[in-house]
């Protein structure tokens, strides 16, 4: 059985602010976003992937453990064989192009910091985006037009730590990959 591919929507289109700016994904295959699923910033971007038909995965931890009970079936991700948080967070790392970390505090922390020493660990090239930053979403389009990425892994706090980098997470990825009518 032929496997069917996935075709993004014709609105798909990177909200840059200069007119004549090429995209930020130059190739006809979309990226996808991995993450692990956690609360907080991973599961924003698997929303905000779901959301706009944008492909979705990565690793969570077996069980599909999460801090507010096992991570709902809707998300595409596969469990590792162990329920450390640790091991699913190297492999996104592992098995993506490059990192974003997306937090609210400027400092990372716990798992946070954990994946980026799993990015240089893994040699892969890695962004951290701090709300506080005003140029979040040009870095963000500068790392892009720098790195060839097409399977990008999200992390940052879960919910517990930073209540509101999920809604950090969604409305930079809106901004920066808004979908258009």
């Amino acid at each position: 059985m032929k496997k069917a591919q996935y075709s993004p929507p014709a609105t798909l289109r990177v909200a840059m602010r200069a007119g004549n700016t090429p995209p930020l994904h130059y190739s006809s295959s979309p990226i996808t976003i991995v993450s692990g699923g956690q609360t907080g910033a991973d599961r924003a971007a698997l929303d905000w992937a779901l959301a706009h038909r944008v492909p979705c995965g990565g690793w969570c931890p077996k069980g599909r453990k999460a801090e507010d009970g096992p991570i709902g079936l809707k998300y595409p991700l596969k469990e590792t064989p162990s329920e450390s948080y640790i091991q699913r967070t190297e492999w996104n790392v592992r098995d993506s192009d490059a990192t974003i970390l997306f937090s609210i505090e400027p400092t990372l922390t716990g798992g946070s910091l954990r994946t980026r020493e799993f990015a240089r660990k893994h040699g892969k090239p890695h962004l951290h985006l701090c709300a506080g930053n005003d140029t979040s979403a040009d870095d963000l389009r500068t790392f892009f037009e720098c790195h060839d990425v097409k399977v990008l892994n999200v992390a940052g706090p879960r919910a517990s730590k930073e209540p509101k980098v999920g809604q950090f997470v969604m409305a930079l990825l809106d901004e920066v990959f808004g979908v258009l009518d």
